[in-house]
């Protein structure tokens, strides 16, 4: 592939960043540093054209909107809660795959009365409740969502769920499926057009590596 115009691609570090690493591969792309070990939030790959930024994954379409980044990797769940403007969403990269779900004490939906959220996903729990016609209160937290239940801050909560052990680990159960989660290649509205021609070479390069390798 001919970089001939600079590129620079947003990612987050940890399991999206691993995940990521065949799919570049596969573009031809290789960083030249480990974000887990390089203090580095820009990093250099073995093209001269091309930057990888390191930010927080909720930071990522944001980066990619305001063209800071002209492709990214993001979850569909920050995607949910970002709301996707300014940027396009062209392939489903099927990495990072979990599923956006309520989840409480067994009996919690049984119980009468106005039910308390706890979530850092405000806007996909308002939709997923006001869609079945529950008014809820929604508290919004950054991290252990586990401990709104037992601690009785919240009813239920909205979070992400893969294995279901740390649910299980602290007597909670997941109990609601609100949607299916993964990552997805998101493209600068600008850059589609400027940079068209080879955005569209990365674009089928991620999606022939995802078609090669299903998860």
């Amino acid at each position: 592939m001919n970089f001939d115009k600079p590129i620079t691609i947003a990612l987050s570090k940890g399991r999206i960043f691993k995940q990521s690493l065949p799919l570049l591969a596969h573009a031809g792309i290789v960083p030249a540093d480990d974000p887990e070990t390089s203090r580095k939030l820009i990093l250099d790959t073995n093209h001269e054209q091309v930057k990888l930024v390191i930010i927080r994954a909720t930071d990522v379409p944001t980066y990619v909107e305001y063209g800071t980044a002209d492709l990214g990797v993001a979850g569909k769940d920050v995607l949910l809660e970002h709301g996707g403007e300014g940027l396009y969403e062209p392939v489903d990269l099927k990495i990072a795959r979990c599923r956006m779900m309520t989840a409480g004490y067994p009996d919690a939906v049984k119980r009468s009365g106005r039910l308390t959220v706890a979530t850092k996903y405000v806007k996909s729990a308002q939709q997923f409740f006001a869609a079945k016609g529950e008014q809820v209160e929604i508290i919004k937290l950054y991290g252990s969502m586990e401990l709104a239940p037992i601690v009785g801050l919240a009813d239920l909560i909205v979070d992400l769920v893969e294995s279901g052990n740390t649910l299980k680990a602290n007597g909670l159960v997941p109990l609601e499926h609100i949607s299916d989660i993964s990552s997805r290649l998101v493209v600068n509205k600008a850059s589609w057009k400027m940079k068209h021609g080879l955005v569209m070479q990365l674009i089928d390069a991620f999606r022939e590596a995802v078609e090669q390798h299903p998860s």
